[in-house]
């Protein structure tokens, strides 16, 4: 049942938001919803390729993240040497060198009333044989097409400048990968700028892995250095030159490894046999360097070949094809951590820039000596081009490649494709990783915790919260032992007056920090979580809810004296669960109190424009009105209740629109006499996020009414790319969080604050969509 009231005084931005929120193929009423389908035409495993290999690491994200969205069916693409057997997902297949063949195809998938969108992945030698075919098929495909170029040739003739164009111009849309690919087809080749998206090649989320321990495993003990390639091999690929240069290498470097990984390409098989693996082993004979080669002649597996590139220390890419669009072996290896040495093919020149890599020319086997010894000799050097390389290519995860192509189907489908994003099962490794014997760490350097950083009351309150969520989501006991080491944490953080520190070193002990700083806000969090802590009282052992209750009452005498918007806010959440397990007079008493100072301070600052507790908006805002209807709850004011709806309201006004939640930036504050609309772009955190989506579900609690549920879901997904730079925040791989949405970056850091307040929303949001719960 909905509240008239409410609904009669949304925003009018809402009226653009979707009405329904998709769950598991049903809409929030319970009605069935028929997905459209997405058609891939492309080589695709078992096949052996490059593209077959990408096509199905985007078509698994794009499944993991959107299948309440489309659904991805597959057109494997064959010819009569390339003839498989696959799995389920083929839908059809077609063999590029069968007379018919396209016209066919075009008949059944215009015949196809489930097919909205067809994409399809080209490479020059698909079509080879075939051009005039394929040509034909897009002329008549009746559905929407969107073609991926995987090799764009600068200086075409124009028998090629003609075949690209008739591809593009009969495709709604183009694909590239590399900006450089972008400049190129506008151009050389006359392709409208505005057809053309550049999504770069996704790379994989790596959980970061002791190389000792790797070593060991593949059998590499000993060999303190490790260089390294993978592809299919080709002559193309001139591993030669790295051959050429150990020597050099192996002489400062005794110990040293260099692992070509990857078999011999098939069509290479096809025409040439081994011709060339077998130069490659004369040459490592003729060089006396067998002890230093090693090759790993299989199609590896993507969890292998991950753990290869994680024990390298150096990773070689030297095509000596200058017009090689793309590589997506040298994207694995940086997002693997590690440092890379290439040939300057355009891709390289692109992601390698600002110190991400180093660029040595073609067929030069001096420069790629001199390159290897310098960094082989200076770990930090490594450690800078691999941190670099890592930030370089954290938008080009796969799971941002995902969203960039949804994105673009739902622009491309004509209105038929409606963005759902999928929440992820819940991940507490990072969250646990970030927490000690001690309590959790306040920061982490990527998602690596650092103990150096110490520890803060604020993230344990907030972290005890959290679990306290878990617990009562999952019912899992082992969650009971971080509960209990949070509450020791703020245990330890109260002084004998009633009143928290906030900050403690890695040693244990509080720092001067607390002395110079205004802890209201810490001391409001952590009545906030004990009070959290003591609305579970049946779900958690009782020495634990007594240890809290007796915290909570000390903590209690210095409510009064707290005049922080923020703080007062917190503790009424507090006082507000503790009462609703425990009914006190003391506790009414001291959130009338507090709610009234919140009330006095709306009246004071509030106009016809400006509905807000003060004159700006900064951080935490969503806990204001949220604070203001748990004082409701405890006393019934409905004064409470209406300024609670008022400025509640107000704020989803500022930050909430048609593309989706976009909360005040730390970088600048929003206040009333200054001109700031839109909001300036970047400094988003996290926490305001997950604040805004606990707050929706108190407000959703109490007026039922469905646009906070909507509201709640879309706040969430801005973790899972839909906000501003279409980017992912949360890390599936890690269970972390980012620190922060940039203008055009986001902050690869992945602490407390982050993932504690991601795992506050993910928890809350939980409650009302049908989601699988543990990875």
């Amino acid at each position: 049942m909905k509240n008239n009231q409410i609904l009669n005084e949304l925003d009018e931005f809402t009226e653009q938001l979707p009405e329904k929120v998709i769950d598991n193929g049903t809409a929030i009423d319970g009605n069935e919803v028929k997905l459209p389908e997405i058609t891939f035409i492309t080589s695709y495993p078992p096949r052996e390729c490059g593209i077959a290999t990408y096509s199905q690491d985007l078509i698994e994200v794009l499944n993991n993240k959107f299948n309440q969205s489309f659904t991805i069916k597959i057109c494997a693409l064959e010819s009569e040497n390339e003839i498989h057997d696959y799995f389920e997902e083929i839908k059809y297949t077609l063999n590029v060198d069968e007379p018919g063949a396209f016209a066919n195809m075009a008949e059944t998938i215009n015949q196809d009333p489930d097919i909205s969108l067809v994409v399809i992945q080209h490479e020059f030698g698909f079509f080879e044989k075939s051009k005039k075919g394929f040509h034909q098929f897009l002329e008549v495909l009746e559905k929407p097409v969107i073609t991926v170029f995987h090799t764009v040739l600068p200086n075409p003739n124009s028998i090629l400048k003609t075949d690209i164009q008739v591809i593009s111009n009969l495709s709604k849309g183009v694909i590239v990968m590399t900006n450089n690919s972008s400049k190129i087809l506008t151009e050389d080749y006359d392709i409208p700028i505005d057809k053309i998206k550049v999504i770069p090649h996704g790379t994989h989320l790596v959980l970061r892995a002791d190389k000792t321990t790797l070593k060991e495993k593949y059998k590499l003990t000993g060999r303190k250095k490790i260089l390294s390639t993978f592809g299919l091999l080709s002559s193309g690929k001139s591993i030669e030159t790295t051959l050429n240069a150990l020597p050099a290498i192996i002489k400062e470097n005794p110990d040293v490894l260099f692992l070509i990984i990857g078999k011999t390409h098939p069509s290479v098989v096809k025409q040439d046999g081994e011709i060339y693996r077998e130069m490659l082993l004369a040459k490592i004979t003729e060089l006396k360097i067998q002890n230093h080669v090693h090759f790993v002649n299989k199609f590896l597996p993507l969890h292998e070949l991950l753990e290869y590139l994680q024990l390298t220390d150096v990773y070689l890419f030297t095509s000596k094809d200058p017009l090689q669009a793309v590589s997506g072996t040298f994207s694995y290896a940086i997002s693997s951590g590690c440092p890379v040495i290439s040939t300057p093919i355009p891709h390289a020149r692109e992601v390698l820039s600002n110190e991400a890599g180093i660029i040595i020319d073609f067929d030069d086997d001096s420069q790629l000596a001199q390159s290897v010894l310098n960094l082989l000799e200076d770990e930090e050097l490594r450690r800078n081009i691999s941190s670099n390389g890592l930030h370089k290519m954290a938008s080009t995860a796969w799971e941002n490649a995902a969203v960039a192509h949804a994105v673009l189907f739902e622009t491309m489908s004509e209105i038929q494709i409606s963005l759902q994003y999928n929440i992820p099962p819940i991940n507490l490794k990072h969250f646990k990783e970030m927490t000690t014997d001690f309590a959790m760490l306040q920061f982490s350097k990527m998602d690596q915790p650092d103990i150096e950083s110490g520890y803060t009351l604020d993230d344990n309150a907030r972290a005890m919260i959290a679990m306290c969520q878990y617990l009562d989501c999952t019912k899992d006991q082992t969650s009971i032992v971080y509960i209990e080491r949070y509450l020791n944490f703020i245990r330890y953080c109260i002084q004998n007056n009633g009143f928290f520190l906030n900050y403690v070193d890695k040693e244990g002990s509080f720092t001067e920090q607390n002395y110079s700083t205004n802890l209201e806000d810490s001391n409001g969090r952590a009545i906030w979580a004990l009070g959290y802590l003591i609305s579970l009282n049946k779900r958690l052992p009782d020495y634990l809810v007594n240890e809290a209750l007796s915290i909570m009452a000390n903590a209690s005498q210095n409510v009064k004296n707290m005049y922080s918007s923020r703080a007062m806010a917190f503790t009424i959440k507090g006082l507000y669960y503790q009462y609703t397990v425990k009914k006190s007079e003391s506790d009414r008493s001291l959130v009338v109190e507090l709610a009234d100072r919140l009330v006095q301070m709306y009246r004071h600052e509030s106009d016809d424009n400006w509905h807000w507790f003060e004159s700006y908006l900064t951080y935490a805002n969503s806990t204001l009105p949220e604070a203001m209807l748990c004082a409701w709850s405890v006393t019934g004011d409905q004064v409470y209740k209406e300024v609670a709806r008022k400025t509640f309201k107000f704020l989803l006004g500022k930050t909430f629109g048609k593309n989706g939640i976009n909360v005040i930036s730390n970088k600048q504050w929003l206040y009333r006499k200054v001109d700031l609309f839109p909001i300036p772009i970047g400094g988003e955190q996290p926490i305001d996020v997950a604040y805004t989506v606990l707050a929706l579900r108190k407000f959703y609690e109490v007026f039922k009414d469905d646009q906070y549920l909507i509201k709640m879901k879309i706040a969430f997904d801005w973790f899972l790319g839909k906000n501003h730079l279409k980017q992912i925040i949360y890390n599936p791989c890690t269970g972390g969080c980012y620190d922060g949405l940039e203008d055009n970056y986001v902050n690869l850091n992945q602490g407390a604050e982050s993932t504690v307040s991601y795992l506050m929303a993910r928890l809350t949001v939980d409650k009302y969509f049908n989601i699988k719960k543990i990875s």
